[in-house]
């Protein structure tokens, strides 16, 4: 079944430190809560909560991102794991998901897609889109 939802992100936690072996080298660890803007219903029933946790490896602002994330819905969750890279001239950062585990309603869920995060119009916020297959 193909899925799309658009989630708006918010950073709660971001810690950062300078690599210093060149100019503008960063490692960042950065913890989102989110909400969905617009998602469609599943068998899982509503929204509950969205959490992720990202690993950014920067150089002036471009470079790669992985991360985890828990999606809860009423009746069940999903965890995914994700791998990206962040373009620092557009700040936008494109990649690809796949889950590796549903509880729930959910349990025994499969599912890979892509996603893609634009900055946001408020500090530390981010639109995210995502679409992909799933399997239940």
């Amino acid at each position: 079944m193909k899925r799309k939802a658009t989630y708006r992100l918010q950073a709660t936690r971001r810690e950062m430190l300078y690599v210093h072996d060149e100019f503008d080298h960063s490692l960042m660890l950065v913890e989102m809560e989110g909400e969905p803007i617009q998602y469609e219903v599943g068998v899982a029933g509503e929204f509950v909560s969205r959490r992720s946790v990202t690993f950014h490896d920067r150089i002036r602002g471009t470079g790669t991102v992985m991360g985890y994330t828990i999606t809860t819905f009423k009746d069940g969750a999903i965890c995914s794991r994700y791998d990206g890279k962040r373009d620092g001239t557009t700040r936008i950062t494109t990649g690809k998901w796949k889950i590796y585990k549903g509880t729930g309603k959910l349990a025994g869920i499969s599912g890979e897609g892509t996603f893609t995060v634009r900055t946001g119009e408020k500090e530390r916020e981010a639109i995210m889109e995502v679409e992909g297959d799933y399997d239940l």
